[in-house]
């Protein structure tokens, strides 16, 4: 019987995930300021109660799942699913003006 050897090149892995993370920092700021700009405003609370805290961004008011079903005249389709289209247009636009593959 022939013995057979596999490697895991982690040194690649390492890479990928070092670029992940870098499209992330890149992009999620930008999401996060097109979320505020995209969340409904009356008081300016809902605004002021959004945050980026670890590239996550939290909503973090009673009715925030309110606002984000669409239940504002002025954000019809909500916070997060434009949100979500934008992140994915800034990071194929990160990917493809820094080279990462």
């Amino acid at each position: 019987m022939a013995a057979i050897s596999l490697q895991f090149d982690t040194k690649a892995l390492q890479a990928k995930i070092k670029a992940i993370a870098q499209v992330k920092a890149a992009v999620m700021p930008v999401a996060y300021k097109f979320f505020v700009a995209h969340t409904p405003i009356r008081s300016g609370n809902a605004r002021s109660k959004t945050a980026l805290n670890n590239n996550v961004i939290n909503a973090n008011y009673p009715y925030a799942s309110n606002l984000d079903a669409g239940r504002s005249k002025q954000a019809p389709q909500g916070m997060t699913k434009p949100t979500e289209d934008e992140i994915k247009r800034l990071a194929a636009a990160y990917i493809k003006q820094n080279g990462i593959k």
